[in-house]
């Protein structure tokens, strides 16, 4: 029917707008938080290259798609079911919509876990794929915040320890209030009477102006490192896109309106949207409460999130980027010994929420539905 259709397309492209709302930013969240970029820049970047992720899932993801359909979970006539569809979509969007409204980064992937089965619950008892539920859907979601932290945290040291070795540790200039009494020597060196009594040496602007990190290859080593931070933190925005995507559109296909690659790129442009208009108070809390960080603190949480989100995608399994990024920042903040347990705890308390609040919105949407 084409009432159902434009239904069950207008919630998809509502729930990819929450997601993006939610999600974009948390591929570069570590650009904000250590000071290599500004918001603007690193919600451009992020904007783009997730863009690039979801046209890439229309070639190496789409075994997402057949698993977010409900395939095991529930039974396959309902799967098919359009009351059913707009039920699970609405109840997912509902969801990560209000997280975004206060700021919490939850999981637009338990979203959709737990709308599937709030509303197959209503619709079919305990008729249910619950063993289907625990492999292909909670075990991955357990696993790998669970995989990010190990690696983020017990391989940090090791990394930590790289920049030091090849000098590029960041340097530091003090500002001073030039209208302060001061002398300049003939070798350029300024004495500057900061109070009455005491003296400052401070070397030529020219030279605090200039980077003193050793150059690699030619090319200044700091912004190197920057670089490969902007570069990792693109994978995981990339990687974000590459597993999303198909989840969102999984459902949408049942309304038959259009086409695989159509759908995705409806999806991909409203996730862009979602996180240009309304990212700010997610990646306050995700780039600057969670924990403080250096570039390369920032650029090992990526590489770990990058590495075990693309391969999730490969193989099919329903990971959630923001459980694996956030748990990589929780591991850099437990090996840097600066994580912020309040803001964690507050995390993880709204990550065990994400799933039964998701199952309640969408079990009432059906019941709604199925009345009306």
């Amino acid at each position: 029917m084409l009432g159902w259709s434009v239904i069950i397309v207008g919630a998809t492209l509502f729930v990819a707008y929450a997601n993006g709302a939610n999600d974009n930013f948390k591929g570069v969240a570590t650009l904000y938080g250590s000071g290599t970029s500004g918001y603007r820049g690193a919600l451009a970047w992020a904007t783009i290259t997730t863009l690039a992720g979801s046209v890439t899932a229309c070639f190496v993801a789409t075994e997402l798609i057949s698993v977010f359909q409900g395939k095991g979970l529930v039974p396959a006539q309902l799967s098919e079911s359009e009351p059913f569809v707009a039920a699970v979509i609405l109840g997912a969007a509902l969801t990560v919509m209000f997280a975004t409204r206060i700021g919490m980064p939850i999981s637009t992937t338990h979203s959709l876990t737990g709308a599937l089965f709030g509303g197959g619950l209503v619709a079919v008892g305990l008729d249910l794929g619950f063993e289907a539920l625990a492999i292909n859907f909670l075990m991955p979601l357990l696993i790998s915040p669970l995989c990010a932290v190990a690696i983020a945290t017990f391989g940090f040291s090791a990394l930590s320890r790289l920049p030091k070795l090849v000098g590029l540790d960041r340097e530091s200039c003090l500002c001073l209030d030039v209208r302060a009494p001061s002398m300049v020597t003939p070798e350029g060196l300024v004495f500057v009477e900061t109070t009455p009594g005491l003296r400052m040496i401070v070397e030529r602007e020219v030279v605090c102006s200039q980077s003193q990190s050793r150059k690699i290859i030619g090319v200044n080593g700091r912004k190197l490192l920057d670089a490969g931070h902007f570069l990792s933190a693109g994978a995981v925005s990339f990687a974000r896109g590459l597993n999303d995507t198909p989840k969102i559109v999984a459902l949408s296909l049942v309304a038959g309106a259009f086409d695989l690659r159509v759908s995705i790129l409806m999806v991909a442009v409203a996730m862009a949207l979602g996180g240009l208009l309304k990212a700010r108070a997610v990646a306050w809390t995700v780039s600057k409460k969670i924990t403080g960080m250096e570039p390369d603190h920032g650029l090992w949480a990526n590489l770990v999130t990058s590495f075990l989100v693309i391969s999730a995608s490969k193989w099919g399994m329903p990971v959630s980027t923001t459980h694996v990024s956030c748990g990589a920042l929780f591991g850099i903040g437990i090996a840097n010994g600066q994580a912020h347990c309040q803001t964690i705890r507050t995390i993880l308390a709204a990550w065990l929420l994400t799933l039964p609040a998701a199952a309640l919105l969408s079990a009432g949407v059906y019941l709604l539905v199925v009345q009306l």
